[in-house]
């Protein structure tokens, strides 16, 4: 790879973790100004449960690139925090369904304005093409290393 190349697509990596910080730092900073006893990595979770209610554990783990112990531990605090609970698949005994309870599905309310408050602030100076390119581009990248 040619160095120039190289240098780009390691400014891009670091690029990518400094969004995903500030925007972790600007969402952690609501929760804890509303004083709601949840992490970022449990509103990873919620947040995919609001869009897809139901769905196993191993699916949550995939989607939100987490590893199995990570998982189970973060689906306990939210179970301990009444926002979610486990129930048997009936196609399949083998996994348990995490399902939102009442108090998770409310909590949609509080969060999601924030969630879309802070991808609103950081794309504000682009426009829907580029922001496909930049997924098109990285999902290039994905599929190489896949």
């Amino acid at each position: 790879m040619e160095k120039n190349k190289m240098e780009l697509a390691i400014s891009l990596g670091r690029s990518m973790a400094e969004l995903r910080t500030f925007m972790r730092q600007y969402i952690q900073e609501k929760i804890k100004e509303a004083k709601i006893d949840i992490t970022f990595e449990m509103l990873e979770v919620m947040s995919l449960l609001w869009k897809e209610d139901g769905i196993n554990q191993q699916e949550i783990a995939d989607h939100i690139l987490k590893d199995k112990s990570s998982m189970t531990y973060l689906i306990d605090n939210l179970v301990k925090r009444e926002l979610v609970l486990r129930t048997e698949d009936e196609k399949d005994r083998r996994n348990r369904l995490i399902l939102l309870t009442n108090e998770g599905r409310e909590l949609k309310n509080t969060l999601q304005p924030w969630l879309e408050e802070v991808y609103s602030i950081a794309t504000a100076d682009l426009d829907a093409v580029d922001l496909k390119r930049a997924v098109l581009t990285l999902e290039k990248m994905i599929d190489s290393l896949r």
